[in-house]
């Protein structure tokens, strides 16, 4: 019985830990010549979901940060090397969270059969709010979209200030980590 209860709690905190986990993608275009991008410029992206002032600066902010630590300078320029912009989306899931006991009432003697205990299952239902910060980059040459990343779990309104910084901090940390991208290959 111990046994049961330890592997169901180590389960239990496993799945806390994925739950939790920030997934970012991205994807560039291969013929841009990242080396040649030197300042950027934040630019709004046309009909993006709008953050409130404060949740704006602190994505700039984070962006900027990390982008300073890439050797790109911020510009108030139209002839900066790059236009950036982000879309950040807050939405809502249901998770649905059940578990067996393995013991309780169930079949058991009658109409000419066998059955073994049953179990009671318990489940309970939360709401998870997923904030995921789109952030593109664009050429100032020729407008093109060469560089695209997302980052999931990241925006939570719920969340108490610090933590929504440290998990902005953090989703643009990863995000902008393979920034810029390796030069191809000759």
């Amino acid at each position: 019985m111990k046994m049961l209860w330890t592997t169901t709690l180590a389960l239990l905190l496993a799945g806390a830990g994925t739950a939790a986990a920030q997934d970012v993608r991205y994807n560039f275009d291969k013929q841009a010549n990242f080396a040649a991008f030197k300042t950027y410029k934040w630019v709004p992206i046309k009909g993006a979901q709008s953050l409130s002032d404060l949740a704006d600066r602190q994505v700039k902010a984070a962006v900027d940060a990390e982008l300073a630590k890439k050797g790109l300078t911020k510009s108030e320029s139209d002839t900066a090397d790059l236009y950036i912009g982000y879309q950040g989306a807050i939405d809502t899931e249901k998770e649905y969270t059940s578990y067996d006991t393995g013991w309780g009432y169930g079949p058991g003697w009658g109409y000419g059969w066998y059955g073994g205990g049953g179990g009671m299952t318990t489940g309970t239902t939360s709401t998870i709010y997923v904030g995921s910060i789109g952030l593109d980059m664009y050429a100032t040459s020729g407008k093109q979209l060469v560089w695209r990343g997302n980052a999931s779990k990241t925006l939570d309104p719920k969340a108490k200030p610090d933590k929504q910084q440290k998990n902005l901090e953090k989703a643009m940390a990863k995000l902008l980590k393979n920034y810029p991208p390796p030069p191809p290959k000759k």
